[in-house]
C-alpha cells in the first residue's frame, strides 16, 4: 500500500462570486463525498472570499488532481487549484493524534 501523502489546496476563483454561487450546492457535496472517504481533513473559504483551502491526503500528487477534477467549481471552469504537497515535523499537541485518525501515521511530529 502506497504511503499516503498531505496537501494544502489552494482554491482561486477565476469567475464573478455570482457565478460561483451557483455551483455552491454541487461544491458543498463533493465536499462531503470526499470527507467521508477522509481524503479531506479541513476546508473553508478564504478571506477576503478570492477561494478556498482544502487540507487532504492523497497517495499522489496524480491521484489528488484526479479527484479535484471532479470538483463543480472545476467542471464549471469557476476556479483554479494550486496542491502544496506538505511534509509536518512539528507541530502542537494534538495534532498528531489528529492525523493518526485520520490514517496519516507518517510524520515525525515530536
Amino acid at each position: 500500500m502506497k504511503k499516503e501523502k498531505l496537501f494544502i489546496i489552494i482554491v482561486k476563483y477565476i469567475v464573478d462570486l455570482e457565478i460561483v454561487a451557483q455551483h455552491r450546492d454541487a461544491h458543498l457535496e463533493y465536499l462531503d463525498k470526499y470527507y467521508a472517504k477522509r481524503v479531506f481533513l479541513a476546508s473553508g473559504r478564504q478571506n477576503p472570499r478570492f477561494g478556498g483551502v482544502i487540507i487532504a491526503k492523497a497517495t499522489s500528487r496524480e491521484k489528488l488532481y484526479e479527484i479535484l477534477a471532479q470538483d463543480p467549481f472545476h467542471q464549471h471552469l469557476c476556479a483554479e487549484y494550486q496542491a502544496i504537497e506538505f511534509e509536518p515535523n512539528k507541530g502542537t499537541k494534538g495534532f498528531k493524534e489528529f492525523l493518526q485518525e485520520s490514517s496519516l501515521d507518517l510524520f515525525n511530529i515530536k
